[in-house]
């Protein structure tokens, strides 16, 4: 069984004051670099039917929203911290997995997906984070 719950953040107001960045962990024992592109990202909206031009459209997402570039959707990201764990442990078996965007990645430079499993041998803490070492998704998995 699967359960979503989705929060979308208001759009920022001027005279709003940006969130502070969060560094990333430093030790991981996976790492991953992914270099985003707009091919990545218009196939994955395709494929999800996510209709959001911020994800495929340049034009729209500097001019009229106001963002340095594409943005990476969230879920894809979740995938990719997925698909790190399934690399390093193929035979896992998940029984959950919980993410949280903190803060948004553009496409304009490579992303890491990383991961490090926890002493109770159950639990994967995962987590992405930008070209400058900012925690983009906190992320957790239980295995059976």
């Amino acid at each position: 069984m699967e359960f979503h719950d989705i929060v979308y953040r208001e759009a920022q107001q001027s005279g709003d004051i940006a969130a502070t960045p969060q560094a990333a962990p430093s030790e991981a024992a996976w790492r991953r670099q992914i270099v985003p592109d707009d091919v990545l990202l218009f196939r994955y909206s395709a494929l999800t039917f996510n209709g959001h031009r911020i994800h495929y459209d340049r034009r729209y997402v500097t001019e009229v929203e106001g963002y340095p570039g594409l943005i990476v959707h969230g879920p894809l990201i979740a995938t990719l911290l997925l698909d790190l764990l399934r690399r390093e442990l193929p035979q896992a078996d998940v029984v959950s997995f919980r993410f949280r965007a903190v803060r948004p990645t553009f496409d304009l430079q490579p992303f890491h997906v990383n991961g490090q499993p926890q002493a109770d041998g159950k639990t994967i803490h995962l987590w992405a984070s930008d070209h400058e070492g900012w925690l983009t998704m906190d992320a957790t998995a239980v295995l059976r």
